[in-house]
Order: C-alpha cells, then structure tokens, then sequence
C-alpha cells in the first residue's frame, strides 16, 4: 500500500501527552497477564546468527520459550520472571543487542529487507543511524513508539508512514518525509542519515517551544515546514514470501543451482517457539533480517530449504488470507482483551478463501488501543465480547462504516471490509 498524506488537519488538537509513553524495553520490562514482556530494538531488523541464537536461549531460559515478531521487526520476549532483568541485560549485553542503557528505547529503525535491487544499502544507513541516536543525548527525549523508517526506493518501509522517512533516490539524493506529510525535502544520499536525526532533533526542539508534548510527528503536522517537492509515488509492495529474485520480488534465481537472492518466510502472528526460530538461523546464511511485516528475509541461499522451513511451520508461500493479516495479543496475555483474538482469527482465515490482490491489510484487536495496527487503511476487528466489530478504518473521516458480527460471521465479514476500494 503505497504512502498516504497525513490525515490529521494542520491546528488539530494534540493528544495529552504529559505522561511518558508506557513502551516496553528490554531493561524497562512490561507486567503482563501471561509475565513480564520484554521488546529487544533490532533497528533495521538486522540480526546475526549469534545474536539470533542469543535471543532464543534467553527466550527459552528466562521467557516461555517463545519469540514474538512485532510491526517494527523488534523481538518480544513474554512470559518472563518480573525479577530475571539483570540476567536478561547481560545476555543481551554479551551478544551485543543493547549497546546503551539509557537509548535503548529509541533505537526504532525499521529499514527495507531487500535484499537487493534497491537503489541504497539501508542496512548501512540503518547501522550509522543507531549509532548516531545512541551517541546523542537530546535523543532519550524521543518517545519509545518514534519512528524511523530506510526506504531503499521500493517503497515497502515509506507506506509504514513513520515519523522520519528516507527514501532513496535513483541519482545519488534522498528523500526525506516528515510524518505522513505530501511533501519530501531531497537530501544528499551522503548527508541523509545526518538530516533524518536533525529532523528528530528539530521535532523535540520546536514542540518544546510551542510548550506541546507529542510521541509523533503526524501529531504536530504543521509544527515543521514542509518539503520542498510532492511525495512520489511508489510501488509500495512488501516483498513476497517465497524465493527472492534481484528486485526483491519471487522468482527464480539468477543461477542454475536453485540459489536465489534471498527468501522471506513467516510464522502465524509473527510467533515463532525457540526451536522453530533455531530452525530459522539455520537456514540462514549469517544473517537474519527482520522485518515489520512479521517475517524474517534470509539473504542468499538455497530455494530447496523452503519446504524444509515450512515443515518446521514457517509461512513459505503466499496464496492465503493470512496475507497482510494480524492480531494483537490478546487473551491469555493481556487482560484488557476479552477474548483470545488470535485463537479467533486464525479460524477465521483458515476459513477464508485467499484475497484479490491488492486486498486490504486486516488486523484483530482485543480493546480500543489497537496494538500494532498496520499504517494507512486497513480492516479493523474489533472485540466487543459477544462477538467483534469489523470496520475499513484509516479512510477520510465520515467514511468508515462498522458492521457487528458474531464469531460465525465473522470471516465473511472481513473478506467483504478487504475487498473495499473507495
């Protein structure tokens, strides 16, 4: 889905703010029902094989033996004892996934996952960004939920609508997007890292200013002049799952040995248990890259080891309705949800016939927050207890129309809600 302009009108009211935002990390752990939570920033969602082992032992030895995928290509780990931070800390510490105590938080980097054919290498963006936050401390007065997103000129992280954007440029610039504002401002390719972080700055330091407190900068539109040029369009598609041809988009390989560029596989909600996410860095080939659609790409490698990672329970295929689909935690582990949403939300997709291309993204929520909702206009189901409320949310104000619908009714209800076009 490609970007949207911001919908919030310039002078609209600020949400209150005064308190800081409750974003979990990995020294600042979440109580939830099932045990502590804690969220490790992967920024870019790069991760080597060490690393990706590191996370699951510690899942397995202080969590439930789980590993959660979230909508920024972070790892949560749930089910943890409220008194293992300590030894969390230093296991993290020791595979060199929290490189500062006090930035920890704001290091929220999604990046493309390529892994080739784009027009900038993001991942090195991605790296002189996270060091250049850490290294700066103005940056701790970022909130928790800021945003940035690397776009290597697909357009894949842009339609994620952070609050600083960088697209790259087909002749060495940049562009830099501010929120969900129609407008970019060209930047240097060379200088763009630099600009993304003043960008940051200039929020923190013009809302001080104006005596405002926001977490984003689609809550402040007009706080920040606007860019020089239109937004461009862009294809904005995620790549496939399945085998990865040079563009990033599924085919076949350049070779005749069955390698491809790369290959990008799933699990249901982004879950994965210690032994499938050991299955999954084995199949890597020193690096893992995680990304906001809940999916892992794996650069290089062999096609032939995708049904052996769809045996372990990876999505390695496209061609369902779980495409663009999920859900929020719900219950067992957090209470503010009514039901177990995602228990609900699996059988309705494995009920439902696959979308039409170009359906709407879906996503099941157990209470008004909508936790990890996707960007721009998607399909909301909502729980109400005795059933949920299905609705075509992110659209121009006045057009989203609900519909109450039983479990049973459910899964035609939101294949109808994905197939809206206006």
């Amino acid at each position: 889905m490609p970007p949207v302009p911001d919908a919030t009108a310039p002078g609209a009211a600020v949400p209150d703010r005064a308190r800081s935002d409750a974003c979990p990390g990995a020294l600042r752990l979440h109580t939830a029902d099932d045990g502590a939570l804690a969220r490790v920033r992967l920024p870019g969602g790069l991760l080597t094989e060490r690393q990706a082992l590191a996370l699951a032992d510690a899942a397995q030895a202080l969590g439930d033996g789980r590993l959660e995928v979230t909508s920024r290509g972070n790892v949560q780990l749930r089910g943890l004892a409220s008194d293992c931070g300590g030894e969390l800390a230093e296991r993290l510490r020791a595979a060199g996934l929290l490189p500062s105590d006090t930035h920890e938080r704001v290091r929220n980097i999604v990046a493309s996952p390529g892994p080739a054919g784009g027009r900038a290498d993001v991942r090195a963006w991605a790296r002189a960004l996270d060091q250049a936050l850490c290294a700066s401390p103005w940056a701790v007065g970022l909130s928790g939920k800021f945003l940035f997103a690397l776009d290597d000129g697909r357009g894949d992280v842009a339609a994620l609508d952070a609050d600083v954007t960088l697209i790259a440029g087909p002749d060495g610039t940049a562009l830099l997007r501010l929120g969900r504002a129609a407008t970019v401002r060209p930047v240097p390719a060379g200088g763009a890292v630099a600009a993304a972080l003043d960008a940051a700055r200039e929020f923190l330091d013009a809302q001080r200013a104006a005596g405002l407190r926001a977490w984003h900068l689609r809550e402040l539109p007009d706080l920040l002049p606007p860019g020089p040029l239109p937004m461009p369009v862009l294809p904005g598609a995620r790549p496939p799952l399945g085998a990865l041809s040079g563009d990033g988009a599924g085919g076949d390989g350049p070779g005749s040995d069955g390698r491809h560029v790369g290959r990008h596989v799933g699990r249901r909600f982004g879950v994965a248990t210690a032994a499938q996410w050991r299955a999954l860095v084995d199949a890597a080939e020193g690096e893992l890259r995680l990304t906001p659609w809940r999916a892992a790409v794996l650069p290089g490698g062999s096609a032939a080891r995708l049904p052996e990672l769809a045996a372990a329970g990876f999505r390695a295929a496209g061609g369902t309705a779980w495409e663009g689909a999920s859900a929020c935690t719900g219950l067992p582990g957090c209470a503010k949800s009514p039901v177990d949403v995602r228990a609900d939300a699996a059988r309705a997709l494995d009920a439902a016939a696959p979308p039409a291309a170009g359906a709407l993204p879906v996503h099941w929520s157990g209470c008004e927050r909508r936790c990890g909702h996707p960007a721009g206009r998607w399909v909301d189901v909502l729980a109400t207890g005795p059933g949920y409320r299905v609705t075509v949310a992110g659209g121009p104000p006045g057009r989203d129309t609900a519909v109450e619908v039983t479990n049973e009714e459910m899964a035609a209800a939101v294949a109808a809600a994905r197939r809206t076009t206006t």
